[in-house]
C-alpha cells in the first residue's frame, strides 16, 4: 500500500513558520518600525499661524502617543530658526490616555513658546523627540521620532508703524513707587524710585527698558534690573523691576518726565498706550534742622542725613576728647612716678652716707 500523507512537517512549512515569527518579533525592534506600524505617533501644531504680531507668543504643541507605554523621560530637541525665539519653559509633559478604535493609547503633550522677532514668514523644521517605549515583554526601545515642519507668518499692524518697540500680550502694566514723601525735600536728600513692568505670555527679557534724560540738579544711580519669569496654571507671568536713586544737589522745582509705552492687546487686537505719569518735585534750600518752612522748632520732616552727620561728628569729637584725656592722664602719672623715684633715690643715698668721717683727727701723726 502507498502512504498518502505524513505527520512530519515539511521543510517549507517549518521555514515559513520561522519566517513569520521572526518578522513578527522584528517588526517592533526600533522606534522607526513602531512609527511605521502606527503604534507610535508624533503630531505638531501651532496655536496661531496668521495675524501674529512680532513679539506675540504662540504655542507649538507636540503630541507623542503610543499604544504601548512610555519607559522613561522624553527629551525635545528644540531647533534654532533665524528671527525666532523658541523656548521650552515646561519641565514636564501633560500626560493623558484615550481609547482609539478599541485600543488604549498613552499621550504626552509638550508645549513650546515661540516668539517672532520681526515681520516675515517662518518655517520651523521637523522637531525630533527622543523617547523610550516599553514593549509587552518588558523590553525597552529608545530612539528619536520626528514630526512635520510648521509654517506661520508675522505681520506688523498699521497702528504700530510709528512705534519703535511694543509689548504684545493679553495684559501689560507699568507702575512707579517712591520710598518717601516728595514734599519738604532739601539739598542732600535721597529719593528711591522703583519702576515695575509686568505682562502675561511674554518673557521678562522682552519687557521695555527705562530711559530717562539727564536731570540737572540731581545725581542718579541705577541698580541692575531684576528680571523674573513665573508660570501660573499655564500662563507665563513676567516682571522687570528697576530701582533708581536720586541725590538732590540744588534747590528748585523739578519734574521727572512721563514715559509712554506701546502695548498691543492680543485679546482685542488693538494698540494702547501705557504711561508712567510725570512727577513734580519741589526742593528747598533747607537749614540745619532740615525744616524748610522757617519754623525754628523743626517738624517731622527733619533731614535724616543731617541728623546722622551731626551724630557722627559729635561722636568723633567725644572720641578725641577721651583720647586726649587719656594721654594727659598717662603723662601726669609718669611725672608723678618720676618724682617719687627721685625722692626714694635721694633717701637711699643719704642712708648709705656714714655719720662720721672715715679717719678720726685728720692731719694727726696717727693717720695711716
Amino acid at each position: 500500500s502507498t502512504v498518502k500523507g505524513s505527520s512530519k512537517p515539511s521543510i517549507a512549512g517549518v521555514f515559513g513558520l520561522w519566517l513569520i515569527l521572526f518578522t513578527t518579533q522584528g517588526m517592533s525592534s526600533t522606534l522607526s518600525e513602531l512609527h511605521e506600524l502606527g503604534s507610535l505617533q508624533l503630531r505638531t501644531s501651532l496655536s496661531k499661524v496668521s495675524n501674529v504680531v512680532p513679539g506675540q507668543q504662540i504655542k507649538l504643541t507636540l503630541e507623542i502617543a503610543t499604544d504601548r507605554s512610555f519607559g522613561g523621560g522624553t527629551r525635545i530637541e528644540v531647533p534654532e530658526v533665524a528671527g525666532l525665539v523658541i523656548l521650552q519653559t515646561e519641565s514636564f509633559a501633560s500626560n493623558s490616555s484615550e481609547v482609539r478604535e478599541g485600543i488604549s493609547w498613552v499621550i504626552q503633550r509638550w508645549n513650546l513658546d515661540v516668539y517672532a522677532q520681526r515681520e516675515g514668514t517662518f518655517s520651523i523644521p521637523s522637531i525630533s523627540a527622543r523617547v523610550k517605549v516599553s514593549e509587552e515583554g518588558g523590553a525597552l526601545i529608545e530612539g528619536s521620532v520626528s514630526g512635520p515642519a510648521l509654517v506661520f507668518s508675522a505681520t506688523r499692524p498699521e497702528s504700530l508703524r510709528r512705534a519703535q518697540a511694543w509689548v504684545a500680550a493679553p495684559s501689560f502694566s507699568a507702575t512707579q513707587t517712591f520710598d518717601s514723601d516728595l514734599e519738604n525735600l532739601v539739598v542732600g536728600d535721597a529719593i528711591e524710585r522703583k519702576i515695575l513692568f509686568t505682562a502675561e505670555d511674554v518673557m521678562a527679557m522682552m519687557l521695555p527698558t527705562f530711559k530717562e534724560p539727564k536731570l540737572n540738579g540731581f545725581t542718579r544711580y541705577s541698580e541692575p534690573p531684576k528680571l523674573k519669569n513665573s508660570s501660573n496654571r499655564g500662563t507665563t507671568i513676567a516682571s522687570r523691576e528697576l530701582t533708581l536713586t536720586y541725590i538732590i544737589e540744588a534747590p528748585g522745582e523739578y519734574q521727572l518726565p512721563a514715559q509712554e509705552y506701546f502695548w498691543w492687546d492680543t485679546r482685542s487686537n488693538e494698540v494702547e498706550l501705557v504711561s508712567i505719569p510725570a512727577v513734580s518735585i519741589n526742593v528747598g534750600a533747607g537749614n540745619p534742622t532740615g525744616n524748610t518752612t522757617g519754623n525754628p522748632g523743626g517738624d517731622k520732616n527733619t533731614n535724616y542725613r543731617q541728623i546722622v552727620f551731626w551724630i557722627l561728628a559729635a561722636s568723633l569729637v567725644l572720641i578725641c576728647i577721651i583720647g586726649t584725656a587719656k594721654k594727659l592722664s598717662i603723662a601726669s602719672g609718669l611725672a608723678r612716678a618720676k618724682k617719687h623715684w627721685n625722692l626714694l633715690h635721694e633717701q637711699w643715698r643719704r642712708i648709705r652716707k656714714p655719720a662720721l668721717p672715715q679717719a678720726l683727727n685728720p692731719g694727726s701723726s696717727s693717720e695711716g
